[in-house]
């Protein structure tokens, strides 16, 4: 779910992502993904667009999550990053089907399926005033009417920019609770007496 809410790759570019085709980040750098496939209804073939090959800017937490499942899938170098138990691509729908769907009722959210993510990306990054020719750049949209009209040509430096923005604005949010429910519970610290707590706004 993080790496369809922070990319904004299609469900068949989700499918399609392969541990080769991923680079971790570091110190200097975000963590890129490449999008060379595509896989719908079993078939694998080449991204929807030209655009859509362009590299995917991750943000640092969605490189420790996927560091995090590369180990507990025993440090694949090749292969599916979303693999089922035979190591081929994952079956996303299933997946909502048999692990998410009881889950997301139960904390009273809709799901709007995979692309809703994909919505849910341009629309957070709009509210963190990221212009909207760089949100049609991480998107990689072919059709970018306002980029189009007014020429701007942004350099790929700025959709790392705003990544980085995104990162730093994510990291400010409150774990939701339905990923925290199995966190340890540790007990509540009182404020300061000076302290104000302040709320970030985010779509959930």
């Amino acid at each position: 779910m993080m790496t369809a809410a922070f990319t904004g790759l299609r469900v068949g570019e989700l499918r399609g992502l392969t541990w080769e085709s991923y680079t971790p980040g570091d110190d200097s750098s975000l963590g890129v993904l490449r999008v060379l496939q595509s896989i719908w209804r079993g078939r694998v073939g080449a991204p929807k667009t030209k655009r859509s090959k362009a590299v995917v800017p991750l943000i640092p937490q969605v490189c420790t999550l996927l560091e995090q499942h590369r180990a507990a899938s025993g440090n694949p170098a090749t292969g599916p990053i979303f693999a089922n138990g035979a190591k081929h691509a994952l079956d996303l729908d299933s997946l909502y089907q048999r692990q998410m769907k009881e889950p997301l009722r139960k904390a009273g959210i809709e799901w709007e399926g995979w692309h809703g993510f994909r919505r849910g990306l341009a629309t957070n990054l709009e509210r963190i005033g990221v212009r909207e020719s760089i949100a049609a750049m991480i998107l990689r949209h072919t059709n970018d009417r306002v980029t189009r009209k007014h020429y701007i040509k942004p350099a790929p430096v700025e959709a790392i920019v705003a990544m980085r923005q995104l990162s730093e604005t994510f990291s400010k949010v409150e774990t939701p609770k339905l990923l925290r429910a199995n966190a340890p519970q540790i007990a509540p610290q009182p404020p300061e007496p000076d302290q104000q707590q302040h709320e970030p706004q985010w779509l959930q």
